[in-house]
C-alpha cells in the first residue's frame, strides 16, 4: 500500500518538472539571484520570422459525376501533436450552390494526423438534357489563426455530366 502511495506524488513531480517553465541559470559574482526568468511579455514578443506556424495547402481528389461525392484534402505540415486546427475556406466556381452541389461550410477540421477533408455533394441535374456540361467547384484556403497558407491555396473539382 506504502508503494502506491508514493506513485502519485511522483508523478506530479514528475510533471511539475516537465511543465515548469525554462529558466537561464547564470552564477551572479556578487552573489544576487543566480537564475533569470526569460520575459515573456509583449516587448519580447517574437517576430513574424521566430515564430514556425504550420502551414497548409489543399488539392482535389479528382473530377466526379453528378450524384457521386467529391472531396478536396487539406494537408497541414507539420502536424499539431496535441490537437487538429480549424481552417478557413471559400468556395466559388461555375457549379452553382444548391443547385449543383450542398454548399460545403468553413471552417473544415484538420486532425491530429495533419490531413481534413472537405467534402462535396452533388445534386441531380435540374437544368435538362440540352444544357449537358462540366461545372467546377472551386475551394480556396482564407487566412487564419495559427496558422499559414501555403502553396497550393486553392483546388479545382468538376462536376462532370
Amino acid at each position: 500500500m506504502k508503494n502506491r502511495n508514493s506513485v502519485f506524488p511522483a508523478i506530479l513531480f514528475a510533471l511539475a518538472f516537465a511543465l515548469a517553465p525554462t529558466v537561464q541559470a547564470k552564477p551572479q559574482p556578487d552573489g544576487g539571484p543566480s537564475y533569470v526568468l526569460p520575459n515573456n511579455g509583449p516587448a519580447d514578443a517574437a517576430s513574424s520570422e521566430d515564430v514556425k506556424l504550420p502551414y497548409i495547402t489543399i488539392h482535389s481528389a479528382g473530377d466526379i459525376t453528378r450524384g457521386k461525392t467529391g472531396s478536396f484534402v487539406l494537408d497541414m505540415k507539420p502536424a499539431l501533436v496535441l490537437g487538429g486546427m480549424f481552417v478557413n475556406f471559400s468556395v466559388s466556381g461555375t457549379a452553382i450552390p444548391g443547385v449543383d452541389y450542398v454548399p460545403p461550410v468553413s471552417p473544415a477540421y484538420i486532425g491530429q494526423a495533419g490531413y481534413g477533408v472537405i467534402l462535396v455533394q452533388t445534386l441531380p441535374d435540374r437544368r435538362g438534357s440540352s444544357f449537358r456540361q462540366a461545372y467546377s467547384v472551386v475551394v480556396t484556403l482564407e487566412s487564419g489563426a495559427g496558422y499559414s497558407i501555403g502553396a497550393p491555396s486553392s483546388a479545382t473539382l468538376w462536376i462532370k455530366p
